[in-house]
């Protein structure tokens, strides 16, 4: 761990705790913080906060007075998910008190060089893609940040030999001051989290953090295809390396007019021998190839993670084969841009398990993509009567509605023949009938498996 005399005697504010709030109190009590931890859990149900109270820091649960914000506070670290406009981050903004989060911290400590991925869609895809295309490679890689452990806990055990891959929200970003990755890579950028940001423009300005302290020292890997991020980038410092699958890049990453990726000149693998399926997940892999070129990764483990990679879970994962149907699961898609991208991977037949949440929203937007890939849709869950309407608006010929999702699945087997794919890709939040999008993918495995047994 690098020294670092920035945060000993200073006064701080740790503000929600779950993984990355812990971490950080326990990383400020080894610096010499004087920590206080402040989360709504109350103190008798609330394991770690009880914790570090054991290690000297002051604990106040079950509410959030406005006075822990004062005169002689000098930080405050934050939860990624704790809004700006929550009070105490409100008043302390207003007498210019430094909030912060983990992932600062984590650059303050780390021997690792850390390399960056931010971006709106495919950030954990591109983030472990890199990460098994570094192993065996001139450094060791470690996975940190908003994918795996937490930054800082990661960071402190890091030494020179290792690289950090780190995956960045913009919920992360915003509370970075000394952040400098010297990889950086934004890979889209669109309209999202306007709940938490305000406005798309301070959403792209928290996106753009990940680059502000960079030098020409460092590299910044960017979507020469999406305007927004190259107006971004424009300002950055940093040697720029574009990746696209539409131009012809020298001095970065592209796809050629035969299909083959091509990495600083150099072809790597054709298209057709890459195991993930979509033009989002060549995107992904000029991206993640290029950082990985940069970070010392061998062109044969680079290769060889581009043929077998079998895609993060929930997140177009392939599951498995049977009596010629393949079998993705996609829970991750809570939204309708997410399931959009997955039926424009595959060039196959697609029989669609979708529903969930009703949030109110239309589902017209599916309606040209069901045109054009979808021989059968199965619906299920609060939202199964409006998106099996919009699939009869768009001509599907098959239309399912179930209850359940494990009924779907059986019912999306049953529409299906050789040469299909079965796709979970739900355009819904997953909360009408699972706690988590991970809890819902983990259900079509089961059935998947049932089905297969």
């Amino acid at each position: 761990m690098k020294e670092t005399t920035r945060f000993q005697g200073k006064h701080v504010l740790v503000l929600g705790l779950a993984k990355s709030g812990t971490a950080a109190a326990k990383l400020l009590l080894k610096l010499g913080a004087n920590v206080t931890v402040n989360d709504r859990l109350p103190l008798e149900e609330n394991k770690q906060a009880q914790q570090l109270e054991e290690m000297g820091a002051e604990v106040i649960c079950g509410s959030h007075p406005l006075q822990l914000i004062h005169e002689q506070i000098d930080y405050v670290v934050k939860n990624p998910g704790i809004p700006y406009s929550n009070p105490l981050i409100e008043k302390a903004l207003q007498q210019k008190v430094p909030v912060i989060t983990e992932i600062e911290l984590a650059s303050q400590i780390s021997e690792a060089e850390i390399i960056g991925i931010t971006g709106s869609n495919g950030k954990t895809t591109t983030t472990t893609y890199l990460y098994e295309m570094l192993n065996g490679g001139k450094k060791s890689p470690l996975i940190a940040g908003n994918i795996g452990d937490v930054a800082c806990e990661v960071a402190e055990h890091a030494t020179e030999d290792d690289v950090l891959v780190t995956e960045l929200s913009s919920f992360q970003l915003m509370g970075v001051e000394t952040f400098k990755p010297y990889i950086a890579m934004i890979l889209n950028i669109v309209e999202a989290h306007i709940d938490y940001h305000g406005s798309f423009e301070n959403y792209q300005e928290a996106k753009s953090r990940i680059m502000e302290n960079q030098t020409s020292e460092d590299y910044l890997i960017y979507n020469a295809d999406d305007n927004q991020v190259v107006h971004i980038v424009k300002s950055g410092q940093a040697k720029k390396i574009p990746f696209s699958l539409t131009q012809r890049i020298e001095n970065g990453a592209y796809l050629d007019r035969d299909g083959w990726l091509v990495i600083f000149g150099d072809r790597f693998i054709h298209k057709e021998e890459m195991s993930l399926p979509g033009e989002h997940n060549i995107a992904n892999a000029l991206a993640a190839t290029a950082a990985a070129v940069l970070a010392g990764g061998s062109k044969e483990q680079i290769i060889h993670t581009l043929k077998t990679f079998s895609g993060v879970k929930h997140r177009l994962q392939f599951v498995d084969s049977f009596n010629g149907r393949l079998f993705y699961n996609n829970s991750k898609a809570t939204n309708i841009p997410a399931t959009i991208t997955s039926l424009k991977a595959f060039e196959q037949p697609v029989v669609l398990i979708a529903g969930g949440l009703d949030r109110g929203v239309s589902f017209d937007d599916l309606i040209p993509y069901f045109k054009k890939r979808v021989k059968a849709v199965v619906t299920y869950g609060e939202t199964a009567d409006m998106i099996a309407e919009t699939a009869k608006q768009a001509g599907v010929t098959k239309v399912e509605k179930t209850s359940h999702l494990n009924e779907a699945v059986e019912t999306a087997y049953q529409c299906s023949e050789s040469g299909d794919v079965i796709l979970l890709s739900p355009a819904c939040a997953s909360w009408d009938q699972f706690k988590t999008f991970e809890q819902r993918g983990e259900c079509f495995i089961e059935a998947v498996e049932k089905i297969i047994q």
